[in-house]
C-alpha cells in the first residue's frame, strides 16, 4: 500500500495498492514502447545497482551503514522505497496475501507459455521446473489449448501437485541413462513443440533448447533468471537453423514478468498456488520450505 510519493510522481497516490514488479517499467524507452520486449533500458533486472537511480544512493541504512536495495525494490522489508516504474497499480479490492504472487512467478510463468511460447491447440510442451513458474507455466499451457504437457523435475515429490495445473506426464532425469532432452524426444517423436524453462539453470536451459523438435521449428522461452555470468553456448551451426523464416531466433531468453500480463488468472485460481503462509518475523522458514521443494 503507497504510504507516499516523491516529487513528480503522478501514476500512484498514497492508498494506492500495488504490486512491487522487478523488472519495471519506464514507459518511456523503445523496450517499454515495444510489444517486443519488456527489458527497459532503465529498470531491467541490475542485481548490482543497489541504489536509487535518481541521486544513486540508498534509502536504507543500520548504525550509520547503508542497506542496498535488492534487486530494486527491497520487499524483505515492512517498509520500502521504489522507483515508480517498479510498482503495478491494482484494484483495491484484491486480497493481498493472495494476489502478492503475480508480482513474479505466476506472471512469469502464464506469461512464458501464454505470450511467448504460444503453443497452439493440440500442441506438446515441455515445462522445465515445477515451481511456482513452471506450474504457471504449466497451466498456461493448459489454457492455451496444450494436449500434452510434460513436467520435468528432480524431485517427484512435485509431480501429483503439477497435475492440478495442467501437466499430463513427468519425466524425472535421475531415472535415466541418456540426457533428458533425448528422452523427450523418444517421447515425442523427435521432441516438443514448445519448452518452457522455469529453473534458471544453464543446463536445463540448453536441454530445454535441444527437446524442442527442429523440423517445425518449434519455440523455446526461459522464466528462470539464469546466475550471473553464466552463458548459454551452442555450437555455430546449430543456432542459425533454428531460426524462424524471418530471421528471428526463438530462443527468448527472458520472460515476461508483467503482472498485467496474468489478467485471465482470477484470485480463486490465485489460491491453488499458495501452499502456505508464514509470518514474516519466520521468512527464513519460508526459504527453508522453498528449498526443500515443498513450498510456493
Amino acid at each position: 500500500i503507497i504510504e507516499s510519493v516523491g516529487e513528480g510522481v503522478t501514476d500512484v497516490a498514497p492508498g494506492d495498492h500495488v504490486l512491487p514488479v522487478f523488472t519495471g517499467e519506464c514507459k518511456e524507452c523503445p523496450h517499454c514502447k515495444s510489444a517486443e520486449s519488456n527489458m527497459c533500458d532503465l529498470l531491467r533486472i541490475n542485481t548490482d545497482r543497489g541504489v536509487m537511480i535518481g541521486d544513486g544512493k540508498s534509502r536504507f541504512s543500520i548504525n550509520g551503514k547503508p542497506i542496498y536495495h535488492f534487486v530494486g525494490t527491497s520487499t524483505f522489508s515492512e517498509y520500502t522505497v521504489m522507483h515508480v516504474g517498479c510498482v503495478a497499480k491494482i484494484n483495491p479490492e484484491a486480497p493481498l496475501d493472495k494476489v502478492c504472487v503475480l508480482s513474479c512467478g505466476i506472471s512469469t510463468g502464464l506469461g512464458a507459455s501464454i505470450n511467448v511460447a504460444k503453443p497452439p491447440k493440440g500442441s506438446t510442451v515441455a515445462i522445465f521446473g515445477l515451481g511456482a513458474v513452471g506450474l504457471a507455466a504449466a497451466e498456461g499451457a493448459r489454457i492455451a489449448g496444450a494436449s500434452r504437457i510434460i513436467g520435468v523435475d528432480l524431485n517427484p515429490s512435485r509431480f501429483e501437485e503439477a497435475k492440478k495445473f495442467g501437466c499430463t506426464e513427468f519425466v524425472n532425469p535421475k531415472d535415466h541413462n541418456k540426457p533428458v532432452q533425448e528422452v523427450l524426444a523418444d517421447m515425442t517423436n523427435g521432441g516438443v513443440d514448445r519448452s518452457v524453462e522455469c529453473t534458471g539453470n544453464i543446463n536445463a536451459m540448453i536441454q530445454a533448447f535441444e527437446c524442442v523438435h527442429d523440423v517445425w521449428l518449434g519455440c523455446r522461452c526461459a522464466g528462470g533468471c539464469a546466475t550471473q555470468g553464466c552463458r548459454v553456448q551452442d555450437s555455430p551451426n546449430e543456432l542459425p537453423e533454428r531460426e524462424d523464416p524471418e530471421g528471428n531466433l526463438l530462443w527468448q531468453l527472458q520472460a515476461t514478468h508483467w503482472p498485467a500480463q496474468c489478467g485471465g488468472a482470477v484470485y480463486e485460481e490465485v489460491e491453488k498456488f499458495i501452499t502456505h503462509s508464514v509470518p514474516f518475523s519466520e521468512i527464513n522458514k519460508a526459504f527453508d520450505l522453498m528449498a526443500k521443494g515443498g513450498g510456493h
